[in-house]
């Protein structure tokens, strides 16, 4: 029988034939693909014909369609529903896909051939996209160490690979961390919980298979449970259990795979000819240099902190109010802070949260892009790959454009965080492909006959994550390599952290924020709550989202510390980190930057990005309204539309005019003098 991976999909818009595929069929079809797909690279490489960008180029973008098809299905499945046989296939695959990548970039007839085509670049009659694509190619072959020569070379393959096994046991040993732990709670416990806080132990304990409710280290159960548990020492060993992923020793223990991590980076672009790992990996970005990110950040670091800092003085006289005679800890924040917002907002998450239904905010979304970009969204009834999955087909003036896959619930098989992801992007050469496209997400599953409640962070999680769903579902360009998403990475969170923005826009929030009982639509002076406090505690959520992004930066910008967790340390007492407040990533579950090289020296991407998004969004308002249709036009003409085909510099001031200075990320986050 022919493996279902690799066989052509007689399915609905071609997508995966979920039901029929096992984790048996992996391993045979990823050998057959890789195989495949060298022999079709070797065939571009040994080429009789003169190169040109069609026989070269653009058989390059051609080449792997049966190895795209088995790794969008596997990597989908294994962060979304690890399995134990998932968990195994993934250590084996990871060092073999290093592995192939190396034998491409290695193979110097193709990088001749390619050369030989960016040499010749300006007689090529290229169009402006393919000329974008032969640049990002060579350039791609060249940082790769395609030009390397003798032991250069083979020290490179042997520092991608091990690279690539380290950040595989990184992600394994996290989930087995948070997998592992979880903290009982007897009905005593509960005593103060708000219901959905409740409702969510108790369905998490059922998941687990115990008698009663617990809290797990899933964010969307345990963030809230430090919110609101008054009991402080409960909140303190959740917290330290949370604080403690990934460096809890043993065999998942992820401290010493950071140290070796970061010794190979730096070793990988001193071969390239760096000073550093940061200079190798900030020069394709808008950043451009370590410095430049640097400034951006300690330009909001300070204001962060001192917000922060003030913040904390309120909050201690509060536990000293509580009759307790101790210095506000990292397990009290949120508890404190809470309870600050209930008395300078007269806003209590409890109150607001029945409004935010999960099927409501993703009907918000949808809404949303019908009205900015005219998209329509018709529910499947598909095979996916776990239950908890919904599909929907887009459509705009009845043209099919894409599949777009909701998974919104935490479980244990499921890596914490949210992403969005491409299963195929889309593209018109060699052949038009319509894109399928995955929000992945961790809210708390409510107990059955329940409806879903979200937190206002979750609605604004899943505005995010479909603001890049939108970037992969609008694009508009020839080539799969520069589509949707593939773009500089400090460019990337562009769309999602923009999209966010119409989640406070009141007309939205008062057609969609219901509530779950009633159906009664949240009343205005609620509604005039949640806006005023949207900048509430952001001194905190500030300070330890900059901290990470500084340690992030500094690891990578010098020397390899032996000891991250020592440096880690060092680097904060630099900066004077408040006491109370914690990274938002510890190193050792740091995954954005040791999982793989994506936000490596790149986690400070998602305020480069918000100094855009701040400046994008006010092109709304100054045109009269979020809903401005010819801002959104301009919007998905520039941004949205073109993936990576163009500079993004260039397509953001063919949006905007200009480029934007801090200022309006200050005001945004109301730290401004």
């Amino acid at each position: 029988m022919t493996n279902p991976l690799l066989a052509d999909w007689d399915t609905p818009f071609q997508l995966a034939p979920f039901d029929r595929i096992s984790d048996s069929d992996f391993a045979p079809a990823f050998d057959e693909a890789l195989a495949a797909h060298l022999a079709e690279v070797d065939a571009i490489a040994t080429n009789p014909e003169p190169a040109n960008f069609a026989n070269t180029i653009e058989a390059l973008e051609g080449a792997g369609e049966a190895l795209d098809k088995v790794l969008s299905v596997f990597f989908t499945v294994a962060g979304a529903d690890s399995t134990p046989a998932r968990q195994e296939l993934q250590r084996a695959f990871s060092p073999r896909l290093s592995a192939h990548s190396s034998a491409i970039s290695d193979n110097k007839a193709l990088f001749a051939r390619i050369a030989e085509l960016w040499d010749r670049r300006d007689t090529l009659g290229l169009t402006a996209e393919e000329d974008r694509v032969l640049y990002l190619t060579h350039r791609g072959f060249v940082r790769s160490g395609a030009a390397l020569e003798g032991a250069s070379a083979e020290r490179m393959k042997a520092v991608k690979s091990r690279l690539a096994v380290l950040g595989t046991s990184f992600t394994q040993n996290l989930l087995s961390d948070e997998a592992a732990w979880f903290m009982p709670l007897s009905e005593a416990d509960l005593q103060g919980l708000p219901e959905f806080v409740v409702d969510g132990a108790r369905s998490a304990g059922e998941a687990l298979g115990q008698d009663g409710p617990v809290v797990t280290l899933s964010r969307s159960l345990i963030v809230p449970f430090l919110q609101f548990s008054p009991r402080r020492d409960l909140r303190q060993k959740a917290f330290c259990a949370w604080a403690a992923r990934g460096a809890n020793g043993g065999d998942s223990d992820n401290r010493g795979i950071a140290a070796e991590v970061l010794a190979l980076r730096e070793e990988r672009a001193k071969l390239l000819g760096y000073a550093d790992f940061a200079s190798f990996k900030l020069e394709t970005e808008m950043a451009g240099t370590p410095g430049r990110v640097r400034d951006l950040l300690m330009a909001v670091w300070e204001p962060a902190k001192a917000q922060a800092l003030r913040d904390a003085t309120e909050m201690e006289h509060m536990l000293r109010a509580d009759g307790i005679n101790d210095a506000l800890q990292p397990w009290d924040w949120r508890y404190y802070a809470d309870k600050r917002r209930r008395v300078l907002h007269d806003l209590d998450e409890a109150e607001l949260k029945p409004y935010l239904q999960l099927d409501k905010m993703i009907q918000a979304a949808f809404t949303c892009s019908n009205r900015l970009f005219g998209l329509e969204f018709r529910p499947l009834d598909l095979p996916l790959y776990h239950a908890d999955c919904r599909a929907w087909e887009v459509t705009r003036d009845g043209k099919h454009l894409a599949v777009f896959i909701g998974d919104y619930f935490a479980r244990a098989s499921k890596r914490s965080g949210a992403w969005c992801s491409a299963m195929r992007s889309q593209a018109r050469r060699p052949k038009p492909l319509a894109p399928v496209v995955i929000n992945v997400c961790n809210f708390a599953k409510p107990p059955k006959g329940k409806p879903a409640l979200l937190s206002y962070d979750d609605a604004r999680t899943l505005f995010h994550e479909f603001g890049h769903a939108l970037h992969q579902m609008l694009s508009d360009v020839d080539f799969g390599s520069v589509s949707g998403t593939s773009v500089a990475r400090d460019f990337v969170e562009l769309p999602s952290q923009l999209y966010e923005h119409w989640l406070e826009v009141p007309e939205v929030l008062a057609e969609f924020a219901t509530h779950a009982d009633t159906g009664e639509a949240m009343p205005q002076a609620l509604l005039d709550k949640v806006l005023a406090a949207s900048t509430f505690d952001m001194g905190f959520q500030t300070v330890e989202y900059v901290a990470s992004a500084m340690v992030d930066l500094e690891f990578h910008n010098g020397p390899a510390p032996a000891d991250p967790m020592a440096r880690q340390a060092e680097i904060l007492s630099g900066m004077g980190m408040p006491a109370p407040i914690t990274m938002r990533h510890a190193t050792p579950h740091f995954a954005h930057v040791f999982a793989g090289d994506g936000y490596s020296s790149g986690y400070y991407s998602y305020m480069w990005s918000e100094v855009m998004d701040a400046d994008a969004f006010a092109a709304f308002e100054e045109a009269g309204g979020a809903f401005d249709p010819a801002t959104a036009a301009r919007l998905e003409q520039f941004i949205l539309s073109k993936g990576g085909s163009v500079d993004a510099q260039e397509l953001y001031i063919a949006f905007r005019g200009r480029m934007p200075g801090v200022e309006a990320l200050l005001k945004g986050r109301g730290l401004a003098a």
